[in-house]
């Protein structure tokens, strides 16, 4: 049988060493030995014995993604095989995290990582409770990170003399170390005549960078 479906670059190969790797632009591949993390329902393959089991978030994390309707649900992949994982067909990249190194994510980018990895959902400083989408994952610690984003990503520099200010729909992340803040764009009477659609922004401030989407879509049943 031919036919450029059966390319070599569309060939699942066998894995050379345990831990995530990228398998297209749309997947990601781990080679599973002991125990991964991923996002619930986001398994598209698997070969092996590997089981999934839905992560417990604790009694604080649960109770953020009640109030916000978003949050991190994961499952834990345990056992010897490889599984593949997506989502939606979004753009998939990997994070390489170093001692030190600490990436705030929106939950709804987050695909899989390592074990050895520590995250916490954590509401955004001075976003108070507005917004629905300002509580996001704090990773640290060593190991992999993926990520998903609808389109390609945009990767802003931040720096104290610019700061970057962005659509809270679009944002897939930021440099930890930054402070935020919320910014209102327009004023009192452009609202009451209807708005511009950009009333408020994420303001990001210091040294680092952020990421977003070319995407302002909310998930679905989010009120806007």
């Amino acid at each position: 049988m031919q036919s450029e479906l059966f390319a070599s670059e569309n060939m699942a190969q066998p894995a050379t060493a345990p831990g995530m790797t990228r398998q297209n632009s749309k997947s990601l591949k781990y080679a599973v030995n002991g125990e991964c993390l991923a996002r619930q329902g986001a398994m598209i393959a698997f070969r092996g014995n590997l089981q999934f089991e839905k992560q417990s978030q604790g009694v604080g994390n649960f109770i953020k993604r009640s109030v916000t309707g978003e949050g991190l649900a994961l499952m834990a992949v345990r056992g010897q095989g490889e599984a593949w994982f997506a989502h939606q067909g979004a753009n998939c990249f990997i994070v390489d995290f170093a001692h030190g190194d600490a990436l705030t994510v929106n939950g709804r980018n987050v695909l899989c990582f390592d074990a050895s990895l520590s995250y916490e959902i954590k509401m955004v400083k001075g976003a108070g409770m507005a917004g629905g989408g300002l509580f996001n994952c704090l990773f640290t610690g060593q190991g992999r990170l993926g990520v998903v984003c609808d389109g390609d990503p945009i990767v802003i520099p931040v720096s104290p003399q610019a700061p970057v200010f962005v659509d809270t729909d679009a944002v897939v992340g930021w440099s930890a170390a930054l402070h935020t803040s919320l910014h209102r764009s327009q004023s009192i009477g452009s609202m009451i005549r209807g708005g511009s659609g950009e009333a408020v922004q994420l303001k990001l401030e210091g040294e680092g960078f952020v990421v977003v989407r070319p995407s302002e879509t909310r998930p679905a049943g989010q009120a806007a």
